[in-house]
């Protein structure tokens, strides 16, 4: 099926970011915004962590905005939550900003989404949908884009799922009208973004900032639109994307191949992915090794 649609994690993919030092400071933010309003650091933060997971397991009968502010508010009482909504609003429109400051930058994401529109190709932003419209348009921004530059951009109220549950891309897919099959998951995230894969997608993963949590075996393996067929990235970038059907002026992909260690049901595998990187536009470092 031909690729029509790419779709781009935020965090650490077109917004430079150590996922740590963010979540960090925009506690520290969050948490001197709210203890004059009543609430302990330890415990909000904990109770922050608590709707993030309840957004995480969602089964999408609510929306993720739902799921947060039902947990949220199981914790410090309906009334307060409520009454309180305004205060973290007024957050995420005033202090929030100041996380900027924490991530890095690269001209090189609005060249990338520019050049794929220019080429006909729809671009959304499959960012983990946890957070509200107004902080996901916040950091669209930091990145040097507009939230009108992408056909959709995921947020705790549009969405009723999160990654990395595959029903999240299929949500993401039916939303935009296209087959998963026609889309592009670019990320950074070894599970998270890697999940696109259950739902039909393919994937790239950038390496500047990857996130690999659970030590995954990344495969080094694009998986051709024939179903007889694989093809192993990294031996050259053009060779890559006619397997796309797009050429020259989308990324591709080069790889570091470090120790092998063999093959598992026919696809080559390496023991660590040094150099997998968007490479055309610059969204990954020019040079790889061979």
């Amino acid at each position: 099926m031909h690729l029509t649609t790419v779709l781009f994690d935020l965090d650490g993919t077109l917004l430079p970011m150590d996922q740590e030092a963010f979540t960090t400071g925009y506690f520290k933010l969050l948490v001197k915004k709210l203890a004059p309003h009543g609430y302990e650091p330890k415990s909000l933060v904990d109770a922050i962590w608590a709707g993030t997971a309840a957004m995480v397991k969602n089964d999408g009968s609510c929306t993720n905005e739902q799921a947060f502010w039902k947990k949220f508010s199981a914790i410090y009482g309906s009334e307060k939550a409520l009454a309180d909504q305004p205060l973290f609003e007024d957050f995420y429109a005033n202090e929030f900003s100041a996380a900027q400051e924490i991530c890095g930058f690269t001209p090189a994401a609005a060249e990338t989404v520019r050049r794929l529109k220019a080429r006909g190709v729809r671009v959304a932003l499959a960012t983990n949908p946890i957070f509200p419209r107004i902080a996901t348009e916040q950091r669209i921004r930091w990145a040097g884009l507009a939230p009108e530059d992408f056909a959709l951009y995921t947020t705790y109220e549009n969405s009723t799922f999160c990654k990395p549950n595959p029903d999240y891309y299929r949500e993401v897919a039916r939303t935009l009208g296209v087959q998963p099959e026609e889309c592009l998951m670019v990320g950074n995230d070894a599970t998270e973004d890697l999940a696109a894969r259950e739902a039909g997608m393919d994937v790239f993963l950038l390496t500047d900032c990857l996130i690999n949590t659970k030590n995954r075996d990344i495969p080094v393996v694009l998986r051709s639109r024939s179903p007889h067929q694989t093809q192993l990235a990294g031996l050259h970038i053009d060779q890559v994307f006619r397997h796309y059907d797009i050429v020259e002026e989308i990324p591709g992909v080069a790889v570091s191949q470090r120790s092998h260690t063999g093959t598992q049901h026919g696809v080559e595998r390496t023991e660590e992915i040094t150099r997998l990187k968007l490479l055309r536009l610059g969204l990954g470092t020019q040079s790889f090794e061979h």
